[in-house]
């Protein structure tokens, strides 16, 4: 079998890709009942392909999209052709895993200047004096 190259790291067997067919609600005119041109791709989460980082980061972007099983599924049926929604169903799953695939950024922790500091404490002991005049005065 051939492999699909998703990074330069990182490429899929296509015998862990299954692909079904079913019927597609939407646009065909009359073959719309008649043939299945909506592509169902099914791709298991525990394959060897995907390092662990990857796999973990691809679970958390594509949360909805995973069965309880651990399968990965993507349904393509924005075109009338069979061919064309399984490309589209292809690209779709290289781009999630690419997207997997790019390490977030660590975040630098940065603390607030001196100045706004200053101003946030003076607009605290502002709106401080303005409630305190809203008090009604003590009766004697």
């Amino acid at each position: 079998m051939s492999r699909i190259k998703v990074t330069p790291g990182i490429s899929i067997d296509e015998s862990e890709i299954e692909e079904r067919f079913i019927q597609s609600a939407g646009p065909g005119g009359q073959n719309v009942n008649k043939l299945a041109t909506a592509v169902q791709l099914r791709f298991r989460l525990a394959s060897p392909s995907l390092p662990e980082a990857v796999r973990q980061r691809l679970i958390g972007l594509a949360r909805h999209r995973i069965s309880k099983d651990g399968v990965l599924i993507i349904t393509a049926r924005r075109f009338r052709t069979q061919e064309r929604n399984r490309d589209d169903a292809r690209e779709r799953l290289i781009a999630l895993i690419r997207a997997a695939s790019a390490e977030p950024r660590p975040r630098k922790p940065t603390r607030p200047p001196r100045a706004a500091k200053e101003r946030r404490l003076e607009h605290k002991k502002m709106r401080a004096v303005l409630k305190q005049r809203r008090v009604r005065p003590m009766a004697d």
